[in-house]
């Protein structure tokens, strides 16, 4: 069973450009301090840890206090992740934004964010979701990209110095409309580029939000098998949806088999192994909040169950001959449809033709 945790965001008003105030209105006036105090009384039975922005959500502040609350429901706090794009301080970015005062400012912003971090033992999540653009012609392409890696090469040396993790998260969309970091191939660009600049990546490595790859059409167990085997894979934000916009819906209700087979490999290269987790990275617009967050947590255990059933050896087999029918049998075995159930369809079959 791997060790998990949700985002703090799951937890706050669910507001939309429609519903300015909010679906859950109720809770706009809560401070961090009483929301983590609501989560770890509603799901500290079945959930290891919150995960929290900085500086809107966790800060020099408030830290003290949350980590406090989160010790006494026997709770940690393993992901600390950047929230700049918040502040419309930033609306043009922080990395690649056209004054050099805000572009400084916002990165060393960022650097406080790693020492908080690393005080309380948590890896930092850089989602770089106001570095992009809306319109054609509004940037210099390869100069933004250069400030971008730039940024991130700082940001990851900083990181190394303080002895913590950076994970970089990937997104095509939203809030900036072209985001430059939009798909894994980019992201794995970035820190190569980074290692290009003479940065140690050993610890730069890939976050996992599944709906930002289903949203790029990238098969979540493809990828999760690909960065395992480049040792990037580094944390996973769990969630689904439709496909077409970032939804996070609680785990399993849409993408079911590419989560089933998400699992499946996560088990086969060892995940978890050395302290991964899966944080999940949910948004319940209109549902009961920490009712969504357990159905998901019971959904991934599920699912995840459901993964170490499947007939090893025959899947490898049908892989290694890339023979479909074979592994959809072997995967569909573990969900029920073995012998037993083919010949109660063909009795059934020619039952109703006799009758």
């Amino acid at each position: 069973m791997l060790k998990n945790s949700v985002g703090i965001w799951a937890f706050g008003p669910a507001v939309t450009r429609f519903v300015p105030p909010g679906y859950h209105h109720e809770v706009a006036g809560e401070s961090m301090t009483e929301k983590t105090r609501r989560v770890c009384e509603g799901l500290s039975d079945i959930l290891d840890g919150l995960e929290y922005h900085y500086p809107g959500e966790i800060n020099e502040e408030n830290v003290e206090e949350v980590t406090g609350i989160l010790e006494d429901h026997g709770m940690d706090l393993p992901a600390v992740a950047a929230g700049l794009h918040t502040d419309p301080t930033y609306s043009l970015g922080a990395f690649i934004n056209p004054d050099p005062s805000l572009r400084r400012k916002g990165i060393d912003t960022l650097k406080r964010g790693m020492d908080l971090a690393s005080e309380v033992g948590a890896n930092f999540i850089i989602w770089p979701g106001a570095e992009g653009y809306n319109y054609p012609f509004q940037r210099p392409y390869a100069k933004t990209w250069q400030a971008f890696v730039e940024a991130i090469a700082e940001l990851t040396d900083h990181a190394n110095g303080r002895g913590i993790k950076v994970f970089l998260e990937h997104k095509n969309s939203e809030p900036a409309m072209q985001i430059l970091m939009k798909n894994i191939g980019m992201t794995l660009f970035v820190i190569h580029k980074v290692e290009e600049l003479g940065v140690d990546t050993e610890n730069l490595l890939v976050n996992m939000d599944w709906q930002h790859l289903i949203m790029n059409g990238e098969n979540l167990a493809e990828y999760a098998a690909l960065l395992a085997s480049e040792n990037r894979l580094g944390h996973q934000h769990a969630n689904d949806g439709w496909g077409t916009f970032d939804d996070d819906n609680v785990v399993g209700t849409n993408f079911f088999m590419q989560t089933l087979e998400l699992a499946r490999t996560l088990q086969d290269t060892g995940y978890g192994e050395n302290g991964e987790r899966v944080g999940f990275d949910l948004y319940p617009y209109t549902e009961d909040q920490v009712a969504a967050v357990r159905r998901a947590i019971l959904h991934w255990e599920f699912i995840w169950e459901l993964a170490k059933k499947i007939d090893g050896t025959a899947l490898k087999e049908a892989r290694e001959r890339a023979d479909a029918l074979s592994a959809q049998k072997a995967v569909y075995e573990a969900l029920g449809l073995d012998e037993e159930f083919e010949q109660r369809v063909v009795r059934a079959r020619r039952e109703g033709r006799s009758g």
